[in-house]
């Protein structure tokens, strides 16, 4: 395996798989709990039972997000839109400058604030929270990202 993503899409893949085991091995004791027949027994067993849901549906969700995010990279990168953070100087971690970083974001925040419907500009910033440390707001602004792209595309 050497391409990268084929190494990522594999772990996923492992890491989903031994989920479900999880989730069954979870869901066969809540069965086992819920026949037991008495009231205490019963109510965790349907708790439990809750727990293999939640977590099908975070997978889920977490994958159809991951995928959307990957389109949204494959057509910036089609339109040569991605940003090149390749010549900002880096943190011995590897991480951006956190200046250059905030340059960055400022930079790109003033392109969105003159176009913030158009979903390449939120993309873009996205990305440059990401960079800038801000992972909650660069989910958030990833998720209008891929709305508005949606919107695009059916529109």
């Amino acid at each position: 395996m050497k391409n990268p993503s084929t190494r990522v899409v594999a772990t996923i893949a492992a890491l989903v798989a031994v989920l479900a085991f999880y989730f069954v091995l979870l869901g066969q004791r809540g069965v086992s709990l819920i026949q037991d027949g008495r009231a205490v027994p019963v109510g965790l067993g349907l708790a439990v039972l809750v727990l293999p849901l939640l977590g099908v549906w975070m997978v889920v969700a977490t994958i159809r997000s991951g995928l959307a995010h990957q389109h949204l990279a494959r057509r910036i990168h089609y339109e040569g839109l991605e940003l090149d953070v390749s010549d900002l100087p880096r943190r011995p971690s590897g991480r951006i400058d956190r200046d250059a970083a905030d340059a960055l974001f400022a930079q790109v925040k003033q392109e969105w604030e003159e176009d913030p419907d158009n979903w390449r500009n939120s993309y873009r910033l996205a990305r440059a929270y990401d960079y800038a440390g801000d992972r909650g707001r660069a989910r958030e602004t990833m998720r209008r990202a891929v709305a508005l792209e949606k919107l695009e595309r059916e529109g």
